[in-house]
């Protein structure tokens, strides 16, 4: 019997988590049986047995870490509060983690970073690098030096955590990707996602500040023909090294 992974939501909106969750379960290659789903936003996160799971996932989120303290809500205290405590687990146990838009800023924040808005970027496809250090990661190895992905950011690390390793950097941003420890990772970028995927948040998002709503029509037409393949990969690969059995 395996082991679930658990995958942590932030998003408020039934439609995008649903349907973030369902491309989780398609590009991870995993069966519904494999997972636990936890909507942080709408209940705590209870204290894990970290022995019981194979591995955590966690998606995006319209919350954004660099907001000034006044003006979060109280579900998003919380929620970053819950991320601390997992983190206290996560970090010194080096458990296999990956954190995807919102997990990076969260755990870039955990792990001493500035979280700003100096290196947001709008909607869509670009391009990130590896790094030497990111050639040759198990979760990597073997995939083009610079790989296409989808994203769309307000808030990225200002610098690489202390500690920590840059796998992958963007011209706009320049951590897109890094590794805490041997297992603990986040992206900046959705390694979950596809142009069908992005046309739901597009739309659902439209209102958010990540683009000028009357963009949106024409943000669809962009991303239609993306392939992001190797991206996606990477969430695969996660998932077929860390699957574990009872």
């Amino acid at each position: 019997m395996t082991k679930p992974f658990l995958v942590i939501q932030l998003r408020p909106e039934d439609e995008t988590a649903d349907d973030e969750f369902a491309a989780i379960l398609r590009h991870g290659g995993l069966d519904q049986a494999e997972v636990i789903r936890h909507r942080l936003e709408q209940t705590p996160l209870p204290v894990l047995q970290l022995d019981d799971l194979s591995g955590i996932l966690v998606g995006g989120s319209p919350f954004d870490v660099s907001t000034p303290l006044k003006d979060k809500t109280a579900t998003q205290l919380r929620v970053e509060a819950d991320f601390d405590r997992l983190f206290d687990q996560v970090v010194p146990a080096d458990f296999p983690f990956l954190g995807a838009c919102s997990g990076n800023g969260l755990l870039g924040r955990y792990c001493g970073a500035n979280i700003s808005r100096r290196f947001g970027e709008p909607v869509g496809a670009v391009d990130v690098t590896l790094t030497a250090a990111g050639r040759s990661d198990p979760l990597l190895k073997g995939l083009p030096d610079r790989l296409r992905v989808l994203l769309g950011h307000k808030e990225a690390c200002d610098e690489v955590p202390a500690g920590a390793t840059l796998l992958a950097s963007g011209e706009r941003c320049p951590v897109q990707m890094f590794r805490v420890g041997r297992h603990v990772y986040a992206t900046q970028f959705h390694p979950e996602a596809d142009a069908a995927g992005f046309r739901l948040r597009i739309s659902v998002y439209r209102d958010h500040g990540y683009f000028p709503p009357e963009t949106a029509d024409a943000l669809i037409r962009e991303i239609e023909g993306e392939r992001v393949d190797a991206s996606n990969q990477i969430l695969k690969r996660f998932v077929e090294r860390y699957r574990r059995h009872e």
